[in-house]
């Protein structure tokens, strides 16, 4: 069984007036752009184009709903650290993200999508910032791990842990990589525990998963 396998699109909307009546338990994905959020929702789905993947960093400027097989439903918030991007728009994407985070009650938690070459940006960090008073938990990806030797993923892991270690257990940090596929199991398992699932029928998390090419 896969948690997020089967995800099956819902709605998209592009103002917070348009949120949907909240139906059954969110889980939301946000990151900044160009931080391999949309190919790491889509390898999890299992799905080539659920989420869609622009050549231009902030294209994806709408909330998408995606309801799993669980009932629960996985929300892909717009990316955010658009470079060319006019600024009235702008306001209104990081108005839509804060809104949403804030106030959004049946928001379970935030799986938050760090490039593991360049995490903990300043906008990355607002991001924790706006999050951490809700008492919901976050869970950090760290994408593009296979681009890193596997020294350097280990080091760049060790040091996002200690830098969020004053946060506490409500945040959790971990690899992934869209391209090898590794780090899948660890993000079901933790978001299962947040839906309080059972985790039985979930793929094992592996021991001494291998990121990065041989060699190096």
């Amino acid at each position: 069984m896969s948690l997020f396998r089967n995800a099956k699109f819902e709605i998209s909307i592009a103002k917070a007036g348009d949120l949907p009546i909240p139906d059954g338990p969110e889980i939301a994905f946000a990151g900044r752009s160009n931080a391999g959020k949309s190919s790491a929702i889509n390898t999890l789905a299992d799905h080539t184009r659920l989420a869609y993947v622009s050549k231009t960093p902030g294209r994806t400027q709408l909330i998408n709903f995606f309801r799993l097989d669980c009932g629960a439903v996985m929300v892909d918030l717009p990316g955010y650290g658009y470079a060319k991007v006019p600024e009235a728009i702008r306001r209104q994407w990081v108005g839509l993200l804060e809104n949403y985070l804030r106030r959004r009650e049946n928001l379970v938690g935030l799986v938050l999508i760090m490039d593991s070459r360049h995490p903990l940006t300043p906008l990355d960090r607002q991001m924790i910032e706006w999050f951490v008073p809700s008492g919901r938990p976050i869970h950090a990806l760290l994408t593009k791990a296979d681009k890193l030797s596997r020294n350097e993923a280990a080091a760049t892991l060790a040091a996002v842990r200690r830098e969020l270690a004053g946060l506490g257990a409500q945040v959790t940090v971990q690899l992934f990589s869209s391209l090898k596929k590794v780090g899948m199991e660890e993000v079901e398992h933790t978001v299962a525990g947040w839906l309080n699932l059972p985790t039985d029928d979930l793929p094992a998390v592996p021991t001494g998963a291998r990121l990065g090419a041989a060699g190096k």
